[in-house]
Formats: C-alpha cells, structure tokens, sequence
C-alpha cells in the first residue's frame, strides 16, 4: 500500500477540513494516509517512507516540506493556502483535478535546486541546514551591522559592514533577496544569488554566481555580538566570532508538482505587481 503524508499548516483556517476530504479520497483509491500538524516551525523531518507529500498551506509549508523530501526525493503536491503561490501551485478548488492528473503520471512535477550551508567553529563542523529559499546571515537582533568576510572558490569577493547577507535559489530570489535588491532569477536556470543586505557601502551590489561552486563567509569581530544564520527564515543557529560558514548547492533536488513556471510568472504579475505601472 502507498504511504502519504498530508501536511496541515494549522494557522489555515481551511486546512483541516481540506485534509480529512484529501485524507478520504485518497483512502478511498487505496492509500494509507498520515497527518502532520505544521505551525511554521519545526525541526522534525516526518515524511520517511512516503511516497508522496501534501501540503495545505501557503509557500512556507512548502518549504518545510521540500527541505524534509528533497533527501529522499520524495515529491511535493502543494496546496495553496497562503498569500503567494509562487511554489504552492494548486489552487484549493482544483486539488481533486490535479491530484488526479498527478496519480495518472500527467502533472507536470518542477526540479528545484537548494542550498546547503554548514558551520564550521575551530576546525569542526557544529552545524548543517538545508534552504529552498535562501540562507541568511545576519544579526539577532534588526538595526545591528555585522562585520564579514566573502569568498567564491576561495577568492575573496568582498568585506562587508552590513545588515548581514543573503543567499538565495532562483525560487527564493522572489523572497527576501529581491526586497533586498537582489535580481529574480527564472526558476528553470540554476544559480546561486548573492545579495548584501544594506551594506554600509555604496558599491556593495548582489551578484549572481555558479552553483558549481562554493561561498564562504567569515564572521568578524563586530559590535553585535550575537549573530545567527537562517535557512528560509525557518531554522535557526546561532553564530561566533571567526565562525565559517560555507554554502553550495544542495546534491538533491526538490520535486515540486504543479510547480510550473508559467504559475511563478503569473504570481509574479499578480503578486508581486510585475506590471508596469499602476494601471497596466
């Protein structure tokens, strides 16, 4: 018997009903289905031995689902719950249509890359992430500059005083890169976007690198003494002083379903008021 996992952002107010109509559904043409309770944060990873994974949330829950299967290859039918939609790409009164169309091998299913990042203290690695979005690196505590030290291949790029750094997939570079000023990169190309985050400098810009290769960032000694890395402003580490952290993409990919490009062009459009002007 298939396994499926259905995960239920619990600040949704549809989700649970959603997911006792999927969950029957789907039992109904033989599945067996399990229920995680998602309430934006969470460090277990529950979806080992599934076949496939159900979100009902918006991109949030799909990021958490993606960073869990994304090491099994596990693919991700997300409902959209949210606000955006650039990678929940089901729409809630089309979810019978599609999940149908998915069982039958028709649905189009999205390879996303990710980003890893580990950091290493005094020689040793003390801790590993996984990001579709982004990784970033900042202060604990907003309106705080830290002092760091960038390099690609190791060739050193730049020395910031910033608000901290970002690195970002092309599906997060709709996300906290772009308000940052960083470019959007189409989803069907592979990158790694690298965006200083008001950086006390007028020439610091974002940058757009190879994801063959590999960024690494020193942290300085600075004012701010408790800094933190985040991986889709999801998990959180704590960082040191003269701490390394060094980010790549990730080996695997995420499987997205319904993951389209032509539905980030029209979350663009409509989302994001990729328009124009006001009137267009």
């Amino acid at each position: 018997m298939k396994k499926v996992l259905v995960i239920v952002n619990t600040g949704k107010e549809k989700s649970t009903s959603l997911a006792k109509d999927i969950s029957l559904y789907l039992e109904e043409k033989g599945f067996e289905c399990s229920l995680f309770n998602f309430d934006g944060f969470s460090k277990k990873n529950p979806v080992s031995g599934c076949d496939f994974v159900i979100t009902l949330g918006g991109d949030g829950t799909v990021l958490f689902a993606a960073r869990c299967c994304a090491k099994f290859q596990i693919p991700v039918f997300p409902v959209n719950l949210g606000e955006f939609g650039f990678i929940a790409g089901v729409q809630p009164e089309k979810w019978k249509k599609c999940l149908d169309s998915f069982l039958a091998g028709k649905a189009p299913v999205a390879e996303r890359s990710l980003v890893s990042a580990e950091v290493v203290r005094d020689g040793k690695t003390v801790s590993t992430c996984l990001g579709l979005n982004d990784i970033v690196i900042s202060a604990k505590e907003a309106v705080k500059t830290i002092s760091l030290v960038v390099s690609y291949n190791k060739q050193r790029l730049t020395q910031l005083k910033s608000d901290g750094v970002i690195i970002s997939t092309p599906t997060g570079s709709t996300g906290y890169s772009s308000s940052a000023g960083g470019p959007i990169i189409d989803p069907d190309l592979d990158a790694l976007v690298f965006t200083p985050n008001n950086a006390f400098s007028l020439s610091a810009r974002p940058i757009v690198l190879n994801p063959e290769g590999e960024i690494c960032v020193e942290v300085q000694e600075s004012r701010t003494k408790e800094m933190i890395l985040s991986a889709d402003a999801q998990l959180v580490s704590k960082l040191k002083q003269g701490d390394l952290v060094k980010v790549r993409r990730y080996d695997n990919k995420a499987l997205l379903v319904y993951c389209t490009t032509e539905n980030f062009y029209k979350a663009l459009l409509s989302k994001r008021n990729w328009s124009g002007g006001p009137n267009a």
